[in-house]
């Protein structure tokens, strides 16, 4: 975790350039909105003011959760394999999406507990799947520390080969119960108010969820100030691992943009560890759990799609990659005032 220590704030005299280049742009000021904000966010993490995502990558992170056994979901675990095989093999629905606006898709199997079938599923397991919340920790704090270092690796392999801009997406039975959990804990919320449906409870499953969670908490008591030991605790392969892409973004200057609300609960995870990776990361939308808003707010996060998006996989982290195109091509091809006869807007003071 060495590489934690060294990461550094986002090239601010950069971001000051790419504002400058977006008020040269013959319109309103700032009128692009929080588009606008992102693209000088992205600018001073690559630090050039005319940055590139041409090149981008949807990395789907897959575990299974042993809470499951507490009537938690709708499905068994065995689907977490067969997810991951679908999306590694180009048949799910983040490769349809992703697709469309030429982003590759990759899986990683960080602790799925069933037998994988596809051979492009990059093998990073650390364990069959976590333990069960309910009775005692997840995983270990030397588990929770690997699948972390995993996901900082998977960012320093993407940027060797050309990588401009992450999406980080998950696959994994039962993750909205320990993100829930984190919920609970980071954001000192009672149960009730962070916890949905998921993939679509019924009101007797809700109740069963909320009443795992809430003695996963009493047995396990995590730490909010401990945030790899509260991995460790009430956590999933998968989220310790996207917590790592959060963290490898910020260390190796790339981009990464935060999908639904597992996404963010290891984004807060990795804003925990260290404050300064939250200037590496971008909000795509708000998702309809209840948690999601909150982890948000709490890293200073602001997304930009509000669609009642709940589909995981980092499905709507792609249809952020749609609407940065778009502020791109603004940015580097509308007509400048110094072009035109348009008279130059003045800041409102």
């Amino acid at each position: 975790m060495e590489r934690i220590r060294h990461i550094t704030h986002t090239n601010k005299a950069i971001a000051d350039e790419a504002k400058r280049n977006w008020d040269s742009i013959a319109k309103p000021l700032g009128s692009f909105g929080v588009l606008e904000d992102m693209i000088i966010k992205i600018a001073s993490i690559q630090e050039t003011p005319y940055p590139d995502i041409s090149k981008r990558i949807a990395v789907v992170m897959c575990g299974d959760h042993g809470v499951v056994a507490e009537g938690v979901t709708q499905c068994g675990s065995e689907v977490t394999a067969e997810c991951a095989d679908a999306i590694a093999d180009g048949r799910s629905n983040i490769n349809a999406v992703a697709k469309q606006y030429g982003i590759d898709v990759i899986a990683a199997d960080v602790g799925i507990s069933g037998k994988v079938r596809s051979r492009r599923v990059i093998n990073k397991k650390i364990a069959s799947g976590t333990e069960n919340i309910v009775c005692g920790p997840a995983m270990t704090l030397e588990q929770a520390t690997e699948a972390v270092k995993t996901g900082i690796d998977i960012v320093g392999e993407l940027k060797s080969k050309g990588y401009k801009l992450i999406i980080t997406g998950e696959m994994g039975i039962g993750n909205t119960t320990p993100a829930s959990a984190i919920a609970t804990v980071l954001l000192e919320k009672d149960v009730r108010e962070v916890t949905g449906r998921g993939a679509g409870l019924t009101s007797e499953g809700l109740e069963r969820k909320i009443t795992a969670i809430e003695k996963a908490i009493k047995v396990n008591r995590p730490d909010r100030n401990e945030p790899l030991e509260l991995l460790s605790k009430i956590g999933g392969y998968e989220i310790a691992a996207m917590t790592g892409l959060f963290l490898g973004g910020a260390y190796y200057h790339v981009p990464v943009i935060i999908d639904g609300v597992i996404s963010a609960a290891a984004a807060a995870i990795a804003y925990k560890i260290e404050p300064v990776s939250a200037e590496y990361m971008l909000a795509s939308h708000c998702s309809e759990e209840p948690a999601s808003l909150g982890f948000l707010k709490m890293i200073g996060a602001r997304p930009v799609i509000d669609a009642g998006l709940r589909l995981g996989e980092g499905t709507g982290g792609v249809l952020l990659t749609a609407l940065l195109d778009g502020a791109m091509a603004l940015y580097n091809n509308s007509h400048k005032f110094e072009d035109t006869g348009i008279e130059r807007y003045v800041p409102l003071k």
